[in-house]
């Protein structure tokens, strides 16, 4: 069976996106709005789930970046620069400036500046920004599971290697570098 768009009926959705759609359809009868139907659900459910996930880090008084900033520290397990940072987090030399400076603050990284080059830092965890980053990441993960589970395993797998496809071919053709 054919829905309205020309997909199949069983890829018709009940969604927010579906009802934007919708509405486009209503007034570009013609257009294709193929496009709209992934790219509005994969920013659609990383809006949902970044408001989410975040509970687990406020609870630790952490932001979002924040926990950025220290997990790329804690899994590269070396110093990085703030350049470096930016690089990992996707974020701007000005923001992660900021955020070093309040997580230096708290205690949960240190800076020591290069022999060589005084201009140049070199940022590390703490023990207790290494402790904090340990405690908080096995509940992430047990949230992202729950969030999962209405997929069954073959799901998960398939959408893990087409979005891995999508975005290997978006940070190639916009230039990211992956270390």
């Amino acid at each position: 069976m054919t829905a309205p768009n020309g997909r199949s009926a069983d890829t018709a959705r009940n969604d927010t996106v579906a009802a934007v759609v919708r509405q486009w359809q209503t007034v570009h009868p013609g257009l294709d709005t193929g496009p709209m139907e992934i790219i509005g659900r994969v920013n659609r459910c990383a809006a949902l789930l970044q408001q989410a996930e975040d509970a687990p880090l406020r609870r630790a008084g952490l932001s979002r970046p924040e926990f950025d900033l220290l997990g790329a520290l804690r899994r590269t397990g070396h110093e990085l620069t703030p350049g470096d940072l930016a690089r990992e987090t996707f974020s701007s030399g000005a923001a992660v400036t900021k955020r070093l400076k309040q997580l230096t603050e708290r205690g949960l990284v240190e800076r020591r500046g290069d022999t060589r080059d005084r201009r140049v830092a070199h940022v590390r965890l703490t023990d207790a920004g290494r402790e904090l980053v340990d405690g908080i990441l096995p509940e992430q993960l047990a949230y992202e599971t729950a969030v999962l589970s209405v997929l069954g395993p073959e799901a998960r797998d398939e959408l893990a290697t087409r979005l891995g496809e999508l975005l290997a071919r978006l940070e190639g053709s916009l230039g990211v570098l992956r270390a």
